[in-house]
C-alpha cells in the first residue's frame, strides 16, 4: 500500500529555527537550539565541524546582543549561553571527558592513559 503525497509531505521534518530576538525555537518553544535544531545541525554539518562551530559562535553573537536588548536584567550568563550554542557541539575527546570528570565528579574513562614527553 502506497502512502498518498500529501500524507508524506505532513511528516516531513520541520526546522526547527529560531525566533529572535527571544531566541526559542519556532516549533517546539523550547530554548535555540533545541534538541532537535540540535541533531539537525549535527546531521547537517556532520562532515565540517569546524563550520559548524563557526556558525553556531556567529549565533552565540547574535543571540547575546538580541537577549541583552530584550531584558538587561535576565540575561542568561555568558556560561550558559555557551553552553547552550556551542558545548554541545564540540566533538567528545579523552580529554574532554577527564575534565569533565574532575569538574562533576562524574566516573572518568577507563582507557589507560598516555605517557606524555616532557622534554
Amino acid at each position: 500500500m502506497t502512502v498518498p503525497l500529501h500524507d508524506r509531505q505532513r511528516r516531513a521534518v520541520r526546522p526547527h529555527l529560531p525566533m529572535r530576538p527571544r531566541w526559542l525555537c519556532r516549533i517546539c518553544a523550547a530554548p535555540w537550539p533545541c534538541q532537535p535544531a540540535r541533531l539537525l545541525l549535527l546531521m547537517e554539518y556532520r562532515r565540517d565541524r569546524v563550520a559548524l562551530s563557526v556558525y553556531l559562535a556567529g549565533l552565540l553573537f547574535d543571540a547575546t546582543g538580541d537577549l541583552v536588548k530584550l531584558n538587561p536584567n535576565a540575561t542568561p550568563s555568558p556560561a550558559e549561553l555557551f553552553d547552550r550554542f556551542l558545548a554541545w557541539a564540540a566533538p567528545e575527546t579523552r580529554n574532554r571527558r577527564q575534565v569533565d570528570h574532575e569538574v562533576s565528579g562524574t566516573p572518568r574513562d577507563q582507557t589507560p592513559r598516555q605517557p606524555h614527553d616532557h622534554r
